[in-house]
């Protein structure tokens, strides 16, 4: 999903703690100060957000719309083939599986082009709201001085239980909402660039 591909995006701040020192002289290991976020609890609550969802579900219908065309125009010369077969010539059948071939192809290029597309397109959304997340972790990581932070809500993370007041996912959404507005509309899009969702593939010919 849009809000899923987002939080993969999101990039927790580590550093390395420094080691202390032993009255020996002999290195230490020091004690690490840590702490946790839950990014879809940030990110659910980040300024923008809603802005740029919305902006990328009117893409996603651009999308869908120019997909379908493609693939009921499509389906509609292969149904005329279907239907025409039994009174086609050998050469005539090669030459209109030929050109479905062809026209099978195009759509599953231009499919192929619309995905990358959206990739970028959904990275160009997302970044004017994840920077200052990761800004603000950091600043907090810095300023408290916890040597790493990890995500405890992100849907490929290891974490599988953690201690509460460790949390500082409200500080992080605090200080988001208290910072002066930054301009998050996204730029509309010169052309449909979103991700396939649903999506027939077209039906293809019987060649025999």
């Amino acid at each position: 999903s849009f809000v899923r591909s987002a939080l993969g995006a999101l990039a927790i701040s580590t550093v390395t703690a420094g080691a202390a020192l032993t009255q020996g002289g002999a290195p230490a290991p020091a004690a690490l100060k840590i702490a946790w976020v839950n990014s879809q609890k940030i990110f659910a609550a980040v300024p923008g957000r809603s802005d740029a969802e919305a902006q990328m579900q009117k893409e996603m219908e651009s999308y869908r719309a120019e997909v379908q065309k493609m693939g009921d125009s499509l389906n509609t010369i292969v149904a005329a083939y279907n239907k025409a077969e039994p009174t086609l010539s050998a050469t005539a059948k090669a030459a209109r599986q030929k050109d479905i071939q062809t026209r099978e192809s195009q759509y599953q290029q231009r499919v192929s082009q619309l995905e990358q597309q959206a990739q970028q397109r959904q990275a160009e959304l997302m970044r004017p709201i994840l920077e200052p997340i990761n800004k603000v972790i950091e600043q907090i990581r810095a300023e408290e001085g916890y040597a790493m932070v990890f995500d405890a809500g992100s849907q490929s993370g290891v974490v599988v239980a953690a201690d509460s007041t460790l949390d500082i996912s409200d500080k992080v959404i605090a200080r988001l909402k208290a910072a002066p507005p930054v301009s998050t509309t996204p730029k509309p899009n010169a052309g449909p660039t979103s991700q396939p969702t649903g999506a027939a593939r077209p039906q293809t010919p019987d060649r025999r």
